[in-house]
């Protein structure tokens, strides 16, 4: 039986797809397949959520999207990391890694 997938935690999602981006660029339904592929399926990204948080980082400037043509011959939104999208990952990589050590200390107290 396969586990259900995990829930995000909020701000969570930005960090998955800056980092999946950090690689090199995709279009939407590749991010959401590389992530579920990476975390084994513990995080299905469904468009109703990865879509606005991908046009809410092209506002904010952290990646930068431009229309291509699928393998498929199809038209598709390519995301790019901008500048400022890796400095806001190194962010957020840094919030996270202490978010982890602090949950950490405190399932490992007794």
């Amino acid at each position: 039986m396969t586990e259900p997938s995990l829930e995000l935690l909020k701000g969570t999602l930005d960090l998955l797809i800056l980092r999946t981006l950090e690689l090199h660029p995709m279009h939407g339904s590749a991010i959401a397949e590389r992530i579920a592929q990476v975390t084994h399926g513990a995080f299905q990204v469904k468009a109703g959520s990865l879509f606005p948080a991908l046009h809410r980082l092209e506002q904010e400037g952290s990646i930068t999207g431009s229309w291509q043509e699928s393998a498929l011959g199809r038209r598709v939104r390519t995301y790019t990391l901008t500048p400022d999208g890796i400095k806001q990952l190194s962010a957020e990589q840094k919030t996270w890694t202490r978010i982890v050590q602090a949950m950490t200390a405190l399932l490992e107290s007794t």
